[in-house]
């Protein structure tokens, strides 16, 4: 969870798309407002992160995603249109796990074998290798369920439920996801099995 960035990362993700929906729900409905009420959220939360320690190309990053959203919504004349950079990233997340399923590098056992400093060990064991590709398919489920729901609100330009649904579906989201991948790899693993701490070699 630590390399994840943790619940604050998590909290912090959903504070702009917050600030943008209350900007542009109090202020009558204007883009500018809200898009300027998500700049300066997003800013200050990278002041602080900074000052945390956080890695400055992280923090820049979360930044431009956030005017990457402000400057479309003012481009299109469409609120809901500052969560499409939102739907691209979850929709490029979702294929990434994917791939990663698919050529035998599931990104959960690569986060926990950086976690655990098992380098490359975790590979080398059948067991683990298929236990960390069935929990990786948790992860990707994560991101196919925001799809789910956010494309149909996007279509409909429901920028309020937009709003409430980014918060939902973020920490809350996480925390269910991580939760079911660790009973699924656990599930995964032979009763033999000395834990995913202890990657067993092949027999030869």
């Amino acid at each position: 969870m630590r390399l994840l960035g943790g619940r604050s990362s998590a909290i912090d993700a959903s504070l702009p798309p917050v600030a943008f929906g209350a900007g542009w729900f109090f202020g009558g409905e204007s883009i500018v407002i809200g898009s300027a009420a998500a700049v300066v959220v997003g800013a200050v939360l990278g002041g602080c992160r900074l000052r945390k320690g956080a890695r400055p190309l992280a923090v820049l990053i979360s930044l431009l995603a956030v005017m990457l959203g402000a400057l479309i919504a003012i481009r299109t004349g469409d609120a809901a249109d500052f969560f499409l950079p939102r739907l691209a990233s979850n929709a490029l997340s979702a294929l990434a796990w994917m791939t990663s399923i698919a050529i035998r590098w599931p990104l959960l056992g690569v986060v926990v074998g950086v976690a655990l400093r098992q380098g490359r060990k975790w590979r080398r064991d059948p067991d683990l290798m298929r236990a960390y590709s069935r929990a990786s398919w948790v992860w990707v489920g994560q991101y196919v369920v925001r799809l789910v729901v956010f494309i149909p609100l996007w279509l409909v330009g429901a920028t309020g439920a937009l709003t409430i649904a980014q918060v939902v579906l973020t920490w809350p989201l996480v925390a269910v996801c991580i939760a079911a991948s660790w009973w699924v790899l656990r599930r995964s693993l032979p009763d033999d099995h000395p834990g995913m701490r202890h990657p067993r070699e092949p027999a030869m």
